[in-house]
């Protein structure tokens, strides 16, 4: 990973970790343990797959431009399914609070996405390469 893309996740990361403690908090003090539980396995299904996914278009975008891109909405898509599938299958588990679960991912997603988008604005990141030619209609530059 550059160092970009590490600054991008702790920007990401650290807020929704935050975020997480205090839905588990609240959970706690709603459902008890079974809630703090449920919530706590949210936070860490949401933080887990979200640096997957970081991950995933850190590599993809040194293969090319629209290999990142392809990646990004791949590993969203991804994402999207697999919490709705666990979120049908741990409706009616009773291990831990399937609500607080819910409310977790929910939370949690929205401060990832949240502080990815604050870290992405910070980066100050260029759109083009101001040190590449423009390729003429001969293909020279």
């Amino acid at each position: 990973m550059q160092a970009n893309d590490i600054r991008l996740l702790k920007g990401a990361a650290i807020p929704t970790v935050l975020v997480g403690l205090l839905v588990i908090l609240v959970a706690a003090l709603i459902a008890g343990g079974k809630g703090a539980l449920g919530a706590a396995v949210g936070t860490l299904i949401v933080c887990a797959f979200f640096t997957i996914g970081v991950i995933v278009v850190s590599y993809a975008s040194r293969v090319s431009p629209m290999m990142m891109m392809t990646a990004a909405v791949l590993s969203y898509v991804v994402k999207i399914l697999i919490i709705m599938v666990l979120l049908r299958t741990f409706e009616d588990v009773t291990v831990f609070e399937p609500k607080a679960f819910g409310w977790a991912a929910i939370v949690c997603t929205v401060a990832w996405s949240v502080g990815e988008m604050r870290g992405f604005m910070k980066l100050k990141m260029l759109y083009v390469d101001p040190e590449a030619g423009t390729v003429g209609r001969d293909g020279s530059r």
